[in-house]
């Protein structure tokens, strides 16, 4: 079977892209770059560049419909908010022209996508949640915010949405507040970036989350890891982390939203704990997530399983695998230990890493280590990690 895998220049691309490969598939890695570091990879069969669904939702949806229409029965995997909300709108016409996809049903996938939508989802399963309130205004916002009492969080209401001209619009990070100023900045910067400014309380404690292949809602395999060290130190996007047995009350949470939401692929189900404490429901991710090559290294091959899924139609139950295996992401290591010498972000309350301990974890080695990207006989994917921040480097400093 052929798989187009698209967003080439994410870390779970290049780990499918490897697996796929390894079981038998003829993978092609897709991107709308004219490069991407899992088509350097030498697992992958060909490269495919489409229109960035970014500038053209439509233009990037018929190119995909002609890869597949060439290549019938092709599976396409998307790894990002930002291709998978389009192929889920227009999923009759991509399967008429000979795709496989799968994703949960349109509707069910745009509730997963509302932070609004499964955090009320979440309270009615019983799933502990920081107060959350949707605002419309500042004045909204700092009445909210005196009600739920400082400091607080707003973020938007979705990831990435489908914005006027065709185009997918990436809302960007949250932002924090821990006073009347701070709230009127971060929310004036979010709702210029977002049609809906979600407001929420501070939750300490770790990210840790739930990782799954479902099969319409039932469960066919599982993962969960810890996190040694985040990309922001605000607890976001892991840099090092190992793999755990799953925490039974998260387990039991995740799955109780899931099975809700009718789940039909991969997920990530997001929380953030204390040590002794209950954990607190944050978001489903609805797609594959960066630090999917630890899962594949410790031994659930998540982009196979779902492979074998599209072509058979069910997978048999996987739920075991190597605990304490440990993955680096090594450029996004480097740049938690840049996030932390730059200081914490504004208004924000949690605890922050010191930065001569971070300069000592991130130059420690740890012997046993694998790497997201890096691998002896596959080199060139950790070569294309590099090249591309030296690209966004003019990028970030002209929008500066």
């Amino acid at each position: 079977m052929n798989v187009l895998v698209l967003d080439g220049n994410q870390n779970q691309a290049v780990a499918s892209v490897r697996s796929l490969a390894r079981a038998g598939y003829i993978v092609c890695a897709g991107e709308s770059a004219s490069w991407s570091k899992a088509g350097w990879s030498r697992a992958c069969r060909s490269s495919f560049q489409y229109p960035a669904p970014q500038e053209n939702v439509d233009a990037f949806v018929e190119a995909v419909g002609k890869f597949v229409h060439e290549r019938p029965g092709t599976l396409v995997l998307p790894m990002t908010e930002s291709t998978t909300l389009p192929l889920s709108i227009h999923r009759d016409f991509l399967t008429s022209e000979g795709a496989r996809l799968v994703l949960p049903e349109p509707g069910d996938l745009c509730r997963a996508y509302d932070k609004d939508e499964t955090t009320r989802l979440a309270a009615s399963l019983g799933v502990a949640i920081p107060k959350t309130r949707l605002v419309a205004s500042v004045q909204e916002a700092h009445d909210v915010a005196q009600s739920v009492g400082y400091p607080v969080v707003l973020k938007p209401r979705t990831s990435e949405e489908l914005g006027v001209g065709g185009k997918v619009r990436g809302a960007g990070r949250p932002r924090y507040a821990s006073d009347p100023a701070q709230l009127e900045a971060a929310y004036r910067d979010i709702s210029l970036r977002s049609s809906a400014v979600l407001l929420q309380e501070f939750v300490a404690g770790e990210g840790t989350g739930y990782f799954v292949l479902m099969n319409h809602g039932e469960l066919r395999a599982e993962f969960a890891h810890k996190r040694i060290r985040d990309v922001y130190p605000t607890g976001s996007g892991s840099a090092v982390r190992i793999s755990v047995k799953p925490d039974p009350e998260i387990r039991r949470c995740s799955l109780a939203i899931l099975s809700a939401l009718r789940w039909h692929g991969v997920a990530m189900v997001e929380y953030r704990q204390q040590a002794g404490s209950r954990a607190v429901f944050m978001e489903v991710n609805g797609r594959f997530w960066h630090s999917l090559p630890l899962a594949c290294y410790a031994g659930v091959d998540f982009p196979v399983l779902l492979a074998r899924l599209a072509e058979h139609g069910d997978v048999e139950s996987n739920s075991g695998y190597s605990f304490n295996v440990r993955c680096r992401w090594f450029l996004g290591d480097v740049r938690h230990l840049v996030e932390v010498w730059k200081g914490p972000p504004a208004g924000y309350p949690g605890t922050y890493p010191g930065r001569l301990g971070t300069l000592f974890d991130v130059l420690t080695p740890v012997p046993g280590t694998y790497h997201d990207l890096f691998q002896w006989r596959d080199p060139l994917p950790e070569f294309g990690d590099w090249v591309g921040l030296f690209r966004r480097l003019p990028q970030g400093r002209n929008s500066s």
